[in-house]
């Protein structure tokens, strides 16, 4: 058996939640729903501009990970941030989950500090982020570890962590290590701006390397320039072998093996939608690992994002196992 049942590779930052209104958004030039790069000036000054606000542990598949250490399951995380405050609550949140974090530290003089995510959360529940990268935009090779990569029975790959001059040559030395001990890979594209920016990226790894793709709707269009969601979601299962589309309120979209599901939502009522699609894969892959079905896998994805979603923040709040017994899932 080996050590990591996912090895997640990705962002690593904080995440700063705060309220804000359609007004705020228009007046700040945010455009709302998506994730936009700024850097460290514009980081100040929203958030000199914002409201109250929440400090926590965040990016996307480190909230991945941190679900599926909070269901038991043994995983690790790479991602790189600066030996400063934020960098230590990196740190702890994500080992408090019971994830393995060992990413090494860029020194307290590094001249980029640990990033962040400022995620304005409108009334409607949507959220649009403003993401200083900082240290984790400069995730290196040197900070892939083969042997922790080996000893993975899957990968899971961030899409925005293509941001980054070493960041297409650090996911092939993880992807190399971990298919070559018999391990596989995954991927979320996570965002459709991400897409835009690193399509051809995707394309060739997804071709070459990937055995699960997440997406959704928009980011799944996006990649393969569909006319319609269900045009995309057949081109990528001509490329992928599992091909997960999720859909928001509609559900989810499962192909494999020929044939497509669909699986419903868990109607809920959303407070705050950041983390939906990163709980999702993290219930998904959890699932997967202890040899569910892949329609159970989904729907277990679906019941952990309608959990996330009902509360503020990307972790779950409530027991996510206590949850899928509750519905029959588990």
């Amino acid at each position: 058996m080996k050590r990591f049942q996912v090895v997640g590779i990705g962002n690593a930052m904080v995440d700063i939640l705060a309220h804000a209104g359609d007004s705020f958004l228009a007046e700040n030039g945010i455009t709302k729903g998506i994730m936009q790069l700024i850097d460290m000036d514009r980081a100040v000054a929203l958030y000199d501009r914002i409201g109250p606000a929440r400090e926590v542990s965040g990016g996307s598949a480190a909230n991945t990970i941190a679900g599926i250490a909070h269901l038991g399951g043994r995983t690790a995380y790479v991602g790189k941030v600066r030996d400063d405050q934020l960098g230590a609550i990196f740190a702890h949140d994500l080992r408090a989950q019971g994830a393995v974090y060992q990413t090494v530290m860029a020194p307290k003089d590094w001249p980029h500090e640990t990033g962040r995510c400022i995620v304005l959360v409108t009334p409607d529940g949507e959220r649009s982020m403003n993401t200083y990268l900082g240290a984790t935009e400069f995730l290196h090779p040197d900070d892939i570890d083969p042997a922790m990569m080996a000893d993975a029975e899957w990968l899971y790959l961030e899409g925005y962590r293509f941001d980054g001059p070493d960041s297409h040559e650090a996911f092939a030395r993880a992807i190399d290590a971990a298919r070559a001990a018999g391990g596989r890979v995954s991927l979320t594209l996570s965002d459709p701006f991400c897409v835009e920016r690193h399509r051809d990226a995707f394309r060739d790894m997804i071709r070459d390397s990937v055995d699960l793709l997440f997406a959704n709707r928009a980011e799944l269009t996006a990649m393969y320039s569909a006319d319609s969601f269900a045009q995309a979601r057949r081109a990528a299962a001509a490329e992928v072998e599992t091909v997960v589309a999720t859909d928001s309120e509609n559900g989810v979209y499962l192909l494999r093996d020929g044939m497509e599901f669909h699986v419903p939502a868990v109607p809920t009522r959303v407070v705050d939608a950041t983390g939906a699609g990163d709980l999702f894969a993290g219930a998904f892959l959890w699932a997967m690992c202890e040899g569910h079905a892949p329609e159970n896998c989904a729907r277990m994805g679906n019941i952990a994002a309608s959990e996330v979603i009902s509360h503020i923040g990307a972790r779950p709040e409530s027991d996510l196992r206590a949850l899928f017994r509750s519905h029959g899932v588990l």
